[in-house]
């Protein structure tokens, strides 16, 4: 399409993908005419519906409470989701559904909407007075504004769009089959994820690398494969006030530095990890005060800072370089196998000094181009290398990272009630292998709860698995319990990262929460069920499973009890305490925030 008087050009790109009803829809302006022109608004998708008889579901939260389900009728008027913080955020992800009122898990019409895209953007349902819809994603429209010089175009990121008529799990099994094995990419997309140990909340900044070594001995003798360093480990950082953008390890903390302390883990016969925060700098380091006009600020204005950092300014391009450089080095020299992104502040005062002012609303996008340009790069010079996106936890857990990174650490809060919402909600869109999930100390540090060791296990099992404490802490009899649970969770992994993922019981509707996968060949299958509070005197319960074959006569594993399929999916499985049992029997009953896990094989 033309616009005679300003000689735009406008694009539209399709892509309909042979499975799945599933259509990606981009847009691309070119300036064809004699004038420069400001692009102030350039949406990915314009959708009309010729009825507004749907629910509007979103996915929002806040910090440690990321991408929980809200529903709500369309009525006349505008209802949205956006981020204008320069990150798709914890606040809303960049995906909504449209659904019929009738439509649920397992039966009804859905209609999905994902951005792929990691900054700003907009997610809006209109409903005019004639009861007719349309739907707009794409890039924020506010502060943004692109200068196009005769000749010059801009192409906006992709909307994915998905259409189902057999319900919420089919959609969600769309999004999943798409976004694992035609969006993600590399060395990892098809690889099961390595069980990991983290240091962060085990020590925070208070280490040495013969603390690491400690922690990560006790890790391998569990069964770990992996031995994640966290930050901490580079410049003057002894704390969150300086370091960041001094990518060098610090000598009284790692005396034989990064390369020294990797060699070390892999002689314990384990793979070594690294945390970066690339995009972020203190003004207490060696980078701010050779370069104080890196950071994203405005000129004659106060400058904000959240965490004691501040946003380097990803748009120009000697920035990343030196970034790159620097990750370049430690990568070239140690043996690092993983790499956890983060990104720990939202974008303020987005003024670029490298811009003139005419083009200050580009800066916004100009910065994530930068943040792709930056994977891009290290992602092909180390196709090997796993890469974990976070941004305090799910700030950024978006179909952007996940091309770049197969798995996004899904949250900050690791608390297992908490988490259940959490990985409920980011299953509507994301596959469980994007969701990185681990078992962590109790108290739990972000909701100081108490919840027993193998709830801890079974939540995180459905994802990225790992732990996030210095096993060194545990009891002998906990211990023993990790071990077991590690061997089930390689056993079984395949299943949980890349089985077809079904929910059956929300934990937005009620106390216990129900969720399985199933392995392609249908020949096998691991349940979770999980109450978050016991009561005195409970009905009885049942749950019908789902995605089985009915002609297979299947065995409970830790009960012997044999079911047809049929049987599951249309009687159900008896879930009341004491009719099944937990793997191996390691837990008695317990009272609140107690799970189960049932694991069936066709004979």
């Amino acid at each position: 399409m033309k616009d005679s008087v300003t000689g735009v050009t406008l694009r539209l790109l399709y892509t309909l993908f042979a499975q799945d009803g599933i259509l990606a829809r981009s847009a691309q302006f070119v300036n064809e005419g004699k004038q420069s022109v400001h692009l102030t608004a350039a949406m990915s998708l314009c959708m009309d519906l010729p009825d507004c008889n749907y629910e509007w579901m979103q996915f929002s939260g806040a910090w440690a409470r990321e991408r929980h389900l809200i529903t709500r009728k369309l009525e006349p008027g505008i209802v949205s989701v956006d981020s204008r913080r320069g990150n798709s955020s914890h606040n809303h992800n960049p995906f909504v559904i449209l659904k019929r009122p009738d439509t649920n898990e397992y039966q009804g019409e859905a209609i999905g909407f994902s951005l792929v895209y990691s900054g700003n953007f907009l997610a809006q349902a209109e409903t005019d007075t004639h009861e007719t819809t349309r739907v707009l994603l794409g890039i924020h429209p506010m502060g943004f504004d692109w200068k196009l010089e005769p000749g010059e175009s801009f192409q906006t990121p992709e909307a994915v769009m998905a259409y189902t008529a057999h319900g919420l799990n089919s959609l969600s099994q769309a999004y999943h089959r798409l976004y694992q094995k035609r969006l993600a990419r590399g060395y990892w997309r098809d690889r099961e994820r390595p069980v990991l140990n983290n240091n962060w909340e085990a020590t925070y900044f208070n280490f040495t690398e013969d603390r690491l070594v400690q922690i990560a001995s006790k890790a391998k003798e569990c069964g770990v494969e992996l031995f994640v360093l966290d930050d901490g480990w580079f410049g003057q950082r002894s704390s969150d006030n300086a370091g960041l953008g001094d990518w060098t390890a610090n000598p009284e903390r790692l005396p034989n530095g990064i390369t020294g302390l990797a060699q070390r883990i892999e002689d314990l016969g384990m793979k070594f990890g690294l945390w970066f925060e690339p995009e972020m700098a203190n003004k207490d380091s060696d980078l701010y005060r050779s370069h104080p006009d890196w950071i994203l600020q405005t000129p004659g204005r106060s400058t904000s800072c959240g965490r004691s950092q501040y946003v380097l300014d990803f748009s120009r391009t000697e920035v990343v370089d030196c970034i790159y450089a620097q990750m370049t080095k430690i990568l070239s020299e140690a043996k690092v196998s993983y790499i956890k992104w983060d990104m720990n502040r939202s974008i303020t005062e987005c003024f670029s000094a490298s811009l003139p002012s005419d083009r200050q609303g580009e800066v916004f996008h100009r910065y994530i181009l930068g943040v792709y340009s930056l994977y891009e790069r290290l992602t092909s010079a180390f196709p090997q290398v796993l890469f974990e996106s976070c941004a305090s936890g799910g700030g950024r857990f978006d179909p952007g990272m996940l091309y770049y990174a197969p798995q996004a650490w899904a949250s900050d809060d690791s608390d297992a009630a908490e988490r259940l919402k959490i990985q409920y909600g980011s299953s509507f869109c994301y596959p469980v292998s994007s969701i990185g999930s681990h078992v962590s100390v109790v108290p739990n540090h972000q909701v100081y709860r108490t919840t027993p060791l193998h709830t801890r296990a079974n939540v995180a099992f459905f994802g990225a698995f790992g732990y996030e404490l210095d096993l060194n802490s545990l009891t002998e009899k906990e211990l023993e319990e990790v071990k077991k649970q590690i061997a089930f969770f390689k056993e079984y992994r395949k299943i949980l990262q890349f089985g077809t993922f079904y929910r059956i019981l929300s934990p937005f509707e009620g106390n216990i929460t129900f969720w399985m996968a199933v392995s392609e060949d249908k020949k096998q299958a691991i349940a979770g069920w999980y109450r978050v509070l016991n009561g005195a005197n409970l009905p009885f319960g049942r749950v019908r499973l789902q995605g089985l074959n009915p002609d297979f006569c299947y065995t409970e594993l830790s009960s012997g009890a044999s079911y047809y399929g049929d049987e599951l999916m249309n009687l159900g499985l008896i879930t009341t305490d004491g009719m099944s049992g937990q793997p191996d029997d390691i837990h008695a009953a317990y009272g609140d925030f107690d799970s189960r896990l049932y694991v069936f094989k066709a004979d």
